[in-house]
């Protein structure tokens, strides 16, 4: 009879392991990993530093995130060794979009790019309105301008320029590529007192340490926008589609947007982005 009860008692314990495990299973997401490909001024600036911490401590999910330029990280996507992408390219997005590599592109933040430069400036840039003569300023003295040279959307933003005044540079003996990140190539300017463009955010959280100043900024040119794309599994049936869905979410809730608008007030004295979720691209900077 005492054996009969002992052996009810573990067979009703183990049904209720058996159910408190299923129950467990089912709120905890199936693959808790995803990879994050992003642009390396999110993490230069020190924001995922923030927002991930917060996104895997709500979701379940663990985050491996890889700075790199926003071309790269595109390229992961397209290969699929990404599962959702944060990035600030916008031709390239659309293409990648066009291509069918991603789905679900939504507007998370933005800032902008400023032009720096030591105090000295010798291209005598500084209060010039316009990006394209600040560019032809630099171009026609000679003066050393260093070029991330890394496919990122800051280097797309920076050849677009160059372009769009029909200002040879490339082959130049004063334009330089660092093929670095944003803060690596602020140093390397700050050493070589050279001009760069650069993202303010990334700019701002460097800048006690650099001997860089903003010497042009403001035209609409410099607009910089970032976007989260999640990568397509109709493509890539690998790709962990319910992770990237749950970190695209995540980045535009409203709390995160939150977090975003304060982000860098107390230590900056400004903030490094501005929320932008639910807006239209057309209608940032007005």
């Amino acid at each position: 009879m005492i054996m009969k009860r002992i052996n009810y008692v573990l067979v009703l314990i183990l049904v209720m392991l058996g159910f408190f495990v299923v129950s467990g299973f089912a709120a905890v997401p199936a693959e808790k990993n995803i990879i994050l490909a992003t642009t390396t001024s999110t993490a230069d600036t020190g924001l995922l530093d923030v927002l991930i911490p917060d996104f895997q401590k709500k979701t379940g999910y663990m985050v491996k995130t890889i700075a790199v330029g926003s071309g790269q990280a595109m390229a992961m996507g397209q290969k699929g060794e990404a599962d959702v992408l944060l990035v600030h390219s916008p031709d390239a997005e659309q293409k990648f979009m066009a291509e069918a590599y991603g789905i679900n592109r939504k507007l998370v933040m933005h800032n902008d790019f400023v032009i720096v430069g030591p105090a000295a400036d010798p291209a005598k840039i500084k209060g010039t309105k316009s990006t394209i003569e600040v560019f032809k300023k630099i171009a026609s003295s000679a003066s050393l301008f260093l070029s991330r040279g890394d496919n990122s959307g800051t280097d797309a933003k920076e050849k677009s320029i160059w372009k769009a005044g029909s200002i040879k540079y490339d082959g130049e003996k004063w334009y330089q590529q660092t093929g670095l990140g944003m803060g690596q190539t602020l140093n390397v300017a700050s050493e070589k007192k050279a001009y760069t463009l650069a993202d303010r955010g990334t700019y701002l959280s460097l800048k006690k340490n650099l001997g860089l100043e903003v010497l042009a900024e403001g035209d609409t040119i410099l607009l910089n926008v970032y976007h989260v794309i999640e990568v397509n599994p109709a493509k890539w049936p690998k790709v962990n589609a319910a992770g990237a869905k749950a970190f695209a979410d995540y980045m535009v809730s409203k709390e995160t947007q939150a977090i975003i608008k304060t982000y860098g007030v107390e230590k900056f004295g400004g903030p490094l982005f501005f929320p932008d979720a639910g807006k239209k691209v057309e209608d940032l900077g007005k």
